[in-house]
């Protein structure tokens, strides 16, 4: 082997080696849905291209809520510049309850469900037909108070 040669394969190696590693972390993103600061009160977002791929298409964003046995809860999900739906899915990862328009004869969703087992739940807002629409929306939780 020539001598010029020897004195290459140290530095192509590590360069190699930092390649193969950049492309590895590339692809270890973590999976972290956004915590909804706050029952009750709107939370102004924006879901585009960049969001969780849903596979048909389309993106999808999504929070995190902790949830009590008992719990009743209405979601709500607008937006001016995109047909909503909103999922509800429980910590195991089953869906609790979806809806794609509200009764108000909008695109906006409106959600209602009830609460059997205490944990992390995801709140999934996306756009229906998965046509990679998005832009601003508003996502609100509210618990609501048991008739006494």
């Amino acid at each position: 082997m020539p001598k010029s040669c020897k004195y290459l394969i140290v530095p192509l190696s590590l360069f190699a080696v930092c390649l193969s590693s950049l492309g590895a972390y590339a692809q270890v993103q973590q999976y972290q849905p956004i915590a909804l600061p706050q029952f009750g009160k709107e939370f102004k977002d924006t879901l585009s291209n960049k969001d969780i791929p849903t596979g048909d298409g389309g993106f999808a964003r999504d929070y995190l809520v902790h949830l009590n046995a008992g719990d009743q809860v209405v979601i709500e999900v607008k937006s001016d510049s995109f047909d909503t739906i909103v999922t509800l899915l429980a910590p195991n990862g089953s869906t609790v309850g979806e809806n794609d328009d509200g009764p108000d004869g909008t695109t906006n969703s409106l959600l209602f469900a009830r609460i059997v087992k205490a944990g992390r739940y995801i709140v999934r807002v996306r756009a229906f037909g998965g046509k990679g629409e998005g832009g601003p929306f508003t996502v609100k939780v509210t618990r609501l108070q048991p008739e006494k």
